[in-house]
C-alpha cells in the first residue's frame, strides 16, 4: 500500500512539475515575442514619425504625431513616442490632447479612432486621425492631430505602414 501511494505522489509531483515547466515556456516565448515588438518599434519609431513629419509638411498641415506599440492581445501597457510638427497648440486646441484621445480610444476598442463601434467615452473625442494593426506580437497604431480628420488619416497611414513592415 505505501509502494502504491508512494508511486501515486511521484506521478502526481511529475505531472505537476511538467505542467509548471510548460507554462513557464509559454510565458517565456509570450515575452520573447513582446520584447521582439518593442525592439522594433524602438528601431523604427524615429523613422515612422519622420515619414508623417515630411507627409505633413507636403500637405502643409502642422500638428503632433504619435506612434505606439501595445504588447500582447490587451491594452494593459504601451510605449510609444511623439513628435510635434509645428505646432503643439493653436489658440484654441492642445492638438497633443486630441492626439492622445484618438489613442487612447484605439486602445480600448482595438479599431481606428472614430470608427463609432461604441458610443464615445468621457475623455475621447471620437475624431478621426489614428490607425491601429494587429501585429504578431500585439498592436501598432499612428496617430495625427491638427488638419482635418481625413488628412490626419493621410499622414498618420504613411507612419503606419513604414512600421507595419517590420512587424
Amino acid at each position: 500500500m505505501n509502494k502504491l501511494l508512494l508511486i501515486l505522489a511521484l506521478t502526481i509531483i511529475s505531472g505537476l512539475s511538467l505542467s509548471v515547466q510548460a507554462q513557464k515556456k509559454n510565458l517565456e516565448v509570450k515575452t520573447e515575442s513582446n520584447n521582439s515588438g518593442e525592439k522594433i518599434f524602438m528601431k523604427q519609431a524615429d523613422r515612422s514619425l519622420a515619414l508623417i513629419e515630411e507627409a505633413a509638411q507636403k500637405i502643409s498641415i502642422k500638428g503632433v504625431a504619435i506612434v505606439a506599440f501595445i504588447p500582447g492581445d490587451v491594452s494593459k501597457t504601451w510605449i510609444s513616442k511623439m513628435k510635434v510638427v509645428g505646432n503643439l497648440t493653436t489658440e484654441s486646441a492642445n492638438l497633443l490632447g486630441i492626439a492622445y484621445t484618438k489613442a487612447s480610444e484605439m486602445a480600448d476598442t482595438h479599431k481606428d479612432s472614430g470608427s463609432g463601434v461604441r458610443k464615445v467615452l468621457s475623455g475621447e473625442l471620437g475624431y478621426q486621425g489614428g490607425l491601429i494593426r494587429k501585429v504578431n506580437s500585439g498592436y501598432i497604431l499612428a496617430v495625427f492631430s491638427g488638419g482635418s480628420g481625413e488628412q490626419d488619416l493621410e499622414v498618420a497611414k504613411i507612419g503606419l505602414d513604414w512600421l507595419n513592415k517590420f512587424y
